[in-house]
């Protein structure tokens, strides 16, 4: 550990360990130790547990950009828990950030047998796959954490309801970066494409058959709008889609654009984004689309209800209901008025609420106050800028 210049302040260090299989997790991860450096306030460090879909690339990206990255293996759990231990012995964090689940189990172990000050646990999705035995490990893991965080308001509704403690569970909702959205309002909507993109990875908590049968149902009342489906995630996933579509015969209407490197450019030549969803801890998809001023539909599930108000910023449409979530398609593909009305306010919510730097100000605060004696215990809804 490289000792600190005479006369330079030490910063308090903070940990972030979070799952290496980048998903929205990883992406506030990321975020947030992006934003401790900028500030200045923390010298972060960000440890992925390992995956079988960690990608070497990415993190030699992120390397490449000055994030100090640590990998700890994931093959096991007592692995994970004794790896990271050592290197909080070595690093000596004074707060550990155990990002999603399962990792804010071991994350929070590893911090307890390495002596870490201070524990934050986050929540990053609604609904989670607590079994009766880990969530009795929760229970008993968060009477030794400082602070639990619901990465939206549905989401800590959802912690409190499983008996986590009103005192430290409080909500801070995801944030995106706005720059690459800047300018979506130089498209107009008369020039872009009446299509519909979906950007999403493949995997069992994404809806995409659902979209997939809307479409078929469009179809059926004269509508073939083109739809786009971009996102990595797992290949059986995909290839499920895939033949869903080819059955119902959309393979000359739908691309799968795979993992897409231009999300808000793609997004901003389009009218329509959808998500369509079986649970949500925070849509930053959704979230996207509406900063890069589209009409947003959403399928009626916690996470995506905190962000969307039907008829004012956006659609809700049933979960996992073809008939309603084409119902609300229709309605924006043939009343394109309404439709740019509900993208105007969707765009205005994303830049007023939903930004980065809205985002890290809050974590940061949070940290500071556990910093601070006596000030462990700071529940409820959001913690101010």
């Amino acid at each position: 550990m490289t000792a600190p210049a005479a006369g330079a302040a030490v910063r308090p260090r903070v940990l972030h360990f979070v799952t290496g299989g980048f998903s929205g997790a990883t992406q506030v991860a990321v975020d947030l130790v992006r934003a401790h450096a900028a500030s200045g306030h923390f010298q972060p460090l960000l440890v992925l547990r390992r995956k079988r879909t960690t990608s070497s690339e990415r993190v030699a990206a992120l390397r490449a950009e000055g994030i100090d990255v640590r990998i700890v293996p994931g093959w096991a759990h007592l692995a994970t828990v004794w790896q990271l231990a050592a290197l909080c012995r070595a690093w000596r964090p004074d707060v550990l950030v155990a990002h999603g689940f399962s990792e804010h189990l071991w994350g929070r172990y590893a911090g307890l047998l390495a002596g870490v000050p201070h524990l934050v646990h986050v929540e990053h999705n609604s609904r989670e796959r607590y079994s009766a035995w880990r969530l009795r490990q929760a229970l008993w893991l968060n009477g030794r954490t400082d602070a639990i965080v619901g990465c939206s308001e549905g989401v800590r509704r959802s912690l409190l309801g499983r008996g986590f403690p009103a005192d430290k569970t409080q909500a801070i909702s995801n944030g995106i970066r706005l720059e690459p959205f800047a300018v979506a309002d130089a498209r107009p909507w008369s020039e872009r494409e009446p299509a519909i993109v979906m950007s999403a990875r493949f995997a069992r908590q994404k809806d995409h058959a659902t979209l997939l049968r809307a479409v078929a149902l469009l179809r059926t009342r004269g509508l073939a709008p083109p739809v786009r489906l971009a996102g990595g995630g797992k290949a059986g996933a995909r290839r499920q889609a895939e033949q869903l579509a080819a059955q119902l015969g959309l393979q000359d209407q739908v691309q799968f654009l795979g993992h897409c490197s231009s999300v808000p450019e793609l997004l901003m030549r389009h009218r329509i984004c959808v998500l369509s969803t079986h649970y949500e801890g925070m849509p930053l998809a959704l979230i996207e689309g509406m900063a890069a001023g589209c009409a947003v539909v959403g399928s009626d599930v916690v996470g995506v209800q905190d962000v969307v108000e039907p008829g004012r910023n956006g659609l809700l449409a049933a979960a996992g209901d073809p008939q309603a979530l084409a119902d609300a398609l229709e309605r924006l593909l043939t009343e394109p008025a309404e439709a740019e009305r509900l993208a105007q306010e969707a765009r205005g919510d994303a830049l007023r609420l939903y930004g980065l730097p809205t985002m890290t100000a809050r974590y940061e605060a949070l940290l500071q106050r556990l910093l601070v004696p006596g000030g462990a215990h700071c529940g409820g809804s959001h913690v101010d800028a």
